[in-house]
């Protein structure tokens, strides 16, 4: 989960590291969006139709850039290792080069 969430204002979908009240930003309330403006929500459902601010959505995709980097701690492994994950990992040597071609 991202720390960030979406939010409809001003003809855009915008993003916000704002506390979200259970339900989503209601309609009036003032929301400082990651590109750094403080706009009004709207949330109608014409609203989620709107298009994605640039702004926020290339500040978003920084945010949730760096948060995955985050290394799986050991219990992810010792899942993977029971076949409870769907991630695999190539353990297999790789092989020589073929020659004559």
């Amino acid at each position: 989960m991202h720390p960030f969430d979406w939010v409809p204002a001003e003809g855009e979908r915008h993003a916000s590291l704002d506390s979200r009240p259970g339900g989503g930003y209601p309609t009036g309330m003032a929301v400082l969006t990651l590109c750094r403006k403080q706009l009004s929500a709207d949330n109608s459902q014409l609203g989620w139709l709107w298009s994605t601010c640039r702004d926020c959505s290339a500040e978003a995709h920084r945010i949730a850039a760096s948060q995955a980097s985050v290394v799986p701690g050991e219990r992810n492994f010792r899942a993977i290792e029971r076949g409870e994950c769907s991630v695999r990992f190539n353990t297999s040597q790789p092989k020589p080069p073929r020659s004559g071609r």
